[in-house]
């Protein structure tokens, strides 16, 4: 099955339902293939072929949608980035990615401009705004290659119009190519891009579907960022694949999310925990109508366990926690809609997903040892894009390996204790920062929390919670400290306390303990 097989057969089984909505305006599949048919003509028209890379740099809107399937259709090279990525950031990836065509936002021009001095191959550059939008005219004249996303799409119906030959318009593409390039933060040096092919991709799809049990009238809201494989794999290929609509925001604001809520008749939210820890402490001026609501979703991190559990109980609304890297489409496993939901577990594996935990050594371990996880299956990457190294370091013994510690319990259901790279050793004892802050959120006056090892001369590392308060409370360093150690271990009890007012984040809400310790002038 191919990316545009999930158009296709939409369009075909539901041309009149709605395929998003953004800003209000609605899109129907029927609607939504025929612009993604005109602009990838038009991409045609303009030199792009089947291999070349084309990225996107843009904020969710209905034109990613468009950028991404007539790309994916042509047999073209998809590669999303954070449109908050600086030119030095951009340019280091589109030059990996030999990127060709870039799909951006009027705002955004001056960066895309400032990061292509130096990729020869970046031959044109489209704005989704229309004409009238573009007021600096003198950078406009200064852009080679320049063309709007009404424009591009207007040559491609007339080329359409004038009969395309359907053997460049419709290849004949392998499933098992490369479709999207994702480049993964990673914790150190340079993003690696994952390669996933068509195959990956909507095979994850299908697995995904298995478990979530939708239908054509289920609507997702979409706040977490289509750059990102959660978002682009949840919200808009599994949406599209089953008939569903989907919601766009651009950015995640708690009023305007449970507005959208209430207007649009959502049943599916997908989120990471930090947005979910934003909607409990959110203090609404107003009650929502949420009723339409039906189901969560939680992924991107551990859901810490009072916080799933808090969830629950506002919104009634139950939680499926899942995990899954981009390098593996991303999703490898979640809990049951139908079935046993375990609390503190990503769940069982996906349908024909394979999740196992090695040693060092890659032997097997039993249940309920901790050991790194790993995963094989159709939904796993093809390996990174120009890194053969570092694919072959990763897919060691023919599993991906994630880099997560974990163990796999009776049932099969997989328990993630935190970062392989995030672990402490404190005087040769493993410490799983996981752990503490599992501890920390269950204390009232606690928002969030992250723990990290510092260096110590006698134990080599020691550990440290960095935390913030709820909005009203007091809790001493002492107090907290106390509270873990009736907890917790000794050996595993917070040294120190550090309150502070934000936490380092990446795109998705996580917190970047690398970035923390940058901060906090621990090194890295």
């Amino acid at each position: 099955m191919l990316m545009w097989d999930i158009i296709t057969r939409s369009a075909a089984t539901f041309p009149t339902n709605t395929a998003v909505i953004f800003r209000d305006q609605p899109t129907s599949y029927a609607e939504l293939k025929i612009a993604i048919e005109r602009l990838a003509a038009g991409m045609l028209q303009s030199g792009i072929v089947r291999g070349d890379r084309v990225a996107i740099l843009l904020p969710n809107c209905t034109p990613f949608l468009l950028a991404y399937y007539a790309s994916t259709k042509i047999g073209a090279i998809c590669v999303p980035a954070n449109p908050q990525l600086k030119p030095a950031e951009l340019e280091y990836i589109w030059r990996d990615a030999d990127i060709k065509m870039v799909f951006t936002v009027a705002p955004l021009l001056p960066i895309v401009q400032a990061a292509r001095t130096r990729i020869p191959a970046l031959t044109t550059v489209i704005s989704v705004n229309p004409a009238e939008e573009h007021q600096d005219r003198e950078l406009i004249n200064s852009i080679s290659g320049f063309s709007t996303l009404n424009e591009m799409m207007s040559a491609g119906e007339n080329a359409l119009t004038d009969g395309m030959d359907s053997a460049v318009f419709s290849p004949e593409l392998d499933e098992k190519s490369c479709a999207v390039v994702i480049y993964t933060s990673g914790t150190t040096g340079h993003p690696k891009g994952a390669m996933l092919s068509h195959f990956n991709l909507t095979r994850n799809v299908e697995q995904i579907q298995g478990v979530l049990k939708f239908t054509d009238r289920d609507k997702f809201i979409t706040i977490l960022p289509l750059y990102h494989s959660f978002a682009a794999t949840v919200c808009m290929n599994t949406a599209l694949a089953g008939g569903c609509t989907t919601v766009l925001m651009e950015n995640f604001a708690p009023a305007k999310t449970l507005e959208n809520i209430e207007k649009h008749g959502v049943t599916i939210f997908a989120g990471v925990p930090a947005i979910y820890n934003a909607l409990l402490h959110f203090p609404a001026d107003r009650e929502y109508d949420l009723s339409s609501l039906r189901l969560f979703v939680s992924g991107g991190a551990p859901l810490p366990a009072a916080t799933l559990k808090a969830v629950e109980a506002r919104f009634n609304v139950p939680v499926l926690e899942g995990d899954g890297p981009t390098e593996c489409s991303p999703v490898t496993s979640v809990n049951p809609l139908d079935g046993v939901r375990k609390v503190g577990s990503v769940g069982p594996a996906a349908p024909d997903v394979e999740i196992a935990i090695f040693d060092d050594a890659d032997n097997p371990l039993p249940m309920n040892e901790i050991g790194e996880i790993v995963v094989r299956g159709d939904n796993v990457m093809i390996g990174y894009l120009n890194q053969p190294e570092a694919t072959a370091e990763a897919m060691t013994s023919g599993w991906y390996h994630t880099g997560d510690l974990g163990y796999l319990d009776s049932d099969g259901y997989c328990f993630i204790v935190d970062r392989k790279k995030d672990m402490i050793i404190a005087a040769g004892l493993n410490i799983y920062p996981r752990e503490i802050e599992e501890v920390l959120y269950t204390h009232e006056a606690i928002q969030d929390v992250a723990v990290i090892g510092v260096p110590d001369a006698k134990r080599g590392e020691e550990v440290l919670a960095v935390v913030i308060k709820k909005p009203g409370f007091e809790v001493t360093e002492r107090a907290l400290i106390s509270f873990c150690r009736e907890k917790l271990a000794n050996y595993k009890v917070p040294r120190s306390v550090l309150f502070r007012d934000t936490l380092p984040r990446g795109s998705t809400g996580k917190v970047v303990k690398r970035l923390l310790k940058k901060e906090l002038d621990l090194g890295v």
